[in-house]
């Protein structure tokens, strides 16, 4: 992979880039003086980030677009290499998810969630490639959550997509290298929870109130990662010090940490609230440019919770070795 790569004046194409993560990464960029595409099914919220990054000092141009039309990605792809003459960075941001329990997720939801999170990036990937390869090479940066590595309960089409991409960045990366295409890179980000409109605008079969799982992180988080990434690329990097806990017990001890983040995500995923069943954001946008999700009494948890996460590791990792050195000594 390439050392470093100049961010001003970089052309890049965001998805989901309405809300959340995907705004927040077009702002970091815009004020670093790169040109975004910004790319959402709302053109109104589109337009809303177009004009802020513009105010930051960026290029921007909205260009509504559904991920699940591979016509449409490509027509996203030739839109962005138009008005800016090639395309540097491409980041694959466009999300939703349907939470409950599986069987009582309709099928409809399940599979228009592998379209918009996987087949979505899959797509983003394929137009891409050919206008990277062109412009000398560039970055592909999939953001895919740390539940690419883990799991937890009442995602089971988001956790099935995540680690989807994170299989299917791994492959690319494979041929990408195997056929001399190596100045492309392939990049994959492993968030925690963050703080952003995605736990409100989800479809939701569990009849409460969904809410993240503290510790949650402000989206700028995961945005400088992603930032970082496209101007020094690196197979995968975690956004969020939890996330980074929980990927070290999952390889540690994964029998262990699959009961442990199913207790604690059944614990902490739902407020009191009841709600009707609702098919959220998955198959109509929303309206408003959200940076934010309004979950800032939940980061307060961070550090209880991050230390928490840290003792339950260090435990389990002390744990492993000594069960390890015991084999090892009775072998003898």
């Amino acid at each position: 992979m390439p050392l470093t790569r100049r961010i001003a004046d970089a052309v890049v194409v965001i998805t989901g880039a309405s809300s959340g993560i995907g705004t927040a990464t077009a702002y970091a960029l815009a004020r670093r003086g790169a040109a975004v595409v910004l790319a959402a099914r709302s053109d109104p919220a589109l337009h809303q980030v177009a004009q802020r990054c513009r105010e930051f000092g960026g290029r921007a141009a909205a260009v509504p677009t559904d991920v699940t039309d591979p016509a449409a990605v490509e027509r996203l792809a030739e839109r962005a290499v138009a008005e800016f003459g090639r395309i540097d960075g491409w980041v694959n941001n466009a999300a939703v998810s349907a939470v409950g329990l599986f069987d009582e997720i309709p099928v409809e939801e399940f599979r228009r969630v592998l379209e918009v999170n996987l087949l979505g990036a899959a797509y983003g990937i394929r137009a891409a490639l050919p206008h990277l390869g062109a412009a000398g090479g560039g970055v592909v940066v999939n953001n895919a959550s740390v539940l690419a590595e883990v799991a937890m309960p009442y995602q089971s089409a988001y956790n099935a997509t995540k680690h989807g991409i994170r299989g299917l960045a791994d492959t690319v990366r494979q041929e990408l290298r195997v056929t001399g295409r190596g100045d492309i890179s392939i990049c994959t980000v492993l968030p925690a929870a963050i703080d952003t409109p995605f736990f409100r605008h989800a479809a939701n079969h569990s009849g409460r109130e969904l809410l993240p799982p503290p510790p949650v992180y402000p989206p700028e988080v995961v945005a400088q990662t992603i930032v970082r990434m496209l101007r020094r690329p690196r197979r995968e990097a975690y956004a969020g010090g939890a996330a980074r806990l929980i990927g070290l017990q999952w390889r540690v001890a994964p029998a262990l940490a699959e009961r442990m983040l199913g207790w604690y995500a059944h614990r902490t995923q739902f407020g009191p609230a009841a709600r009707l069943d609702s098919s959220g954001n998955v198959f109509a946008p929303d309206a408003a440019a959200e940076r934010e999700g309004g979950w800032h009494g939940r980061r307060r948890h961070l550090v209880r919770m991050g230390a928490a996460f840290g003792l339950a590791a260090a435990g389990t990792a002390v744990g492993t070795l000594a069960a390890m050195t015991r084999r090892g000594r009775a072998d003898r």
